[in-house]
């Protein structure tokens, strides 16, 4: 079989023991980014198997329609990038691992690591030494600061108990049974989005982008935020509606942001103003970026295409 895998930017997969399982193949890895569909169909045109690494090239239907030889998508997590209806309409199949009881503890930890390099000015500081200049400015420690968890799924309640075990206050906003099971973990839910935009020092984004998500954070509720406070975001850019957060920053509420999601990914323009702004640590969608992530979960995507193969297919969505 032919198969193709997209966007492997440092060349991991072949590192990966389970990788040998598609030894009998035809494989070919890209290690950069393409979405200009020609392109991708001079690529892929001849591909029966696309592995994909999450949600990184956008699987859209006037690629597909010209993919004539395209069985199996093989992926893992959610998909919104792809056109699962026309993949069906198509007769290809979607296989992806939906991981429910596992939280990307990767993205929580970085979730974290943004936490406390925004409130320390990590980043900043490290340049100012090394560009001679000896100290930035004064952070500020998070103990006893109030962690707002917008969404408390899988990873929404693993950074609520980093944010416990450093001493902070915990608040949550989120749908039921979301602020049911936040409650049984013994954490605070705000009786209002209002209240809690305005209550927490620090708000941490934590929800699927869906179409009931999408645009969810809105300027009003930015406008609510204390000038000391941080608006962290790991999830996706797309919660946040378009331009509210560039803007928010610049009228001071809330007075610093750290991200990890853009509204365009790849970023590679180093005029965007969140890059150039020194209230706002940035870092290139890292969140399941990690060996231990590669490890766990490819292996569930080799296994997608044994099983297509063996006519049996498994995790499939469409």
């Amino acid at each position: 079989m032919k198969v193709s895998i997209l966007d492997d930017y440092f060349d991991t997969v072949r590192t990966l023991d389970c990788f040998a399982k598609l030894g009998g193949h035809d494989v070919t890895i890209w290690n950069d980014h393409v979405q200009d569909v020609d392109k991708l169909v001079e690529r892929l045109q001849d591909t029966e198997a696309l592995v994909l690494i999450r949600e990184r090239t956008q699987i859209r239907t006037p690629l597909l329609e010209r993919l004539l030889r395209l069985k199996l998508i093989s992926q893992r997590s959610v998909y919104p990038h792809i056109d699962i209806d026309t993949c069906t309409r198509l007769g290809v199949v979607v296989s992806s691992s939906q991981h429910a009881d596992t939280p990307s503890y990767a993205t929580a930890e970085l979730t974290w690591g943004l936490v406390l390099a925004s409130a320390r000015m990590i980043p900043q500081q490290v340049a100012s030494l090394k560009a001679g200049h000896w100290q930035f400015g004064v952070g500020s420690t998070v103990r006893g600061k109030v962690f707002g968890i917008y969404g408390y799924g899988r990873i929404g309640s693993a950074v609520a108990a980093y944010a416990r075990a450093f001493g902070m206050k915990v608040k949550v906003w989120a749908r039921e049974p979301a602020m049911a099971k936040a409650r049984a973990d013994g954490h605070e839910t705000a009786a209002s989005k209002a209240a809690f935009f305005e209550q927490c020092d620090f708000i941490s984004l934590h929800m699927r982008l869906v179409d009931a998500t999408r645009g969810i954070v809105r300027p009003e509720d930015l406008a609510r935020m204390k000038p000391t406070a941080t608006l962290v975001n790991t999830s996706r850019a797309g919660l946040i509606e378009p331009n509210a957060l560039v803007n928010a920053l610049r009228a001071g509420r809330p007075g610093y942001a750290a991200v990890d999601v853009f509204e365009k990914e790849p970023l590679r323009d180093t005029s965007d103003p969140l890059l150039n702004m020194d209230n706002v640590v940035a870092t290139p969608h890292i969140g399941y970026v990690t060996e231990e992530g590669y490890r766990s979960w490819f292996p569930q995507i080799v296994e997608n295409v044994a099983a297509f193969l063996d006519g049996k297919p498994v995790r499939v969505v469409a």
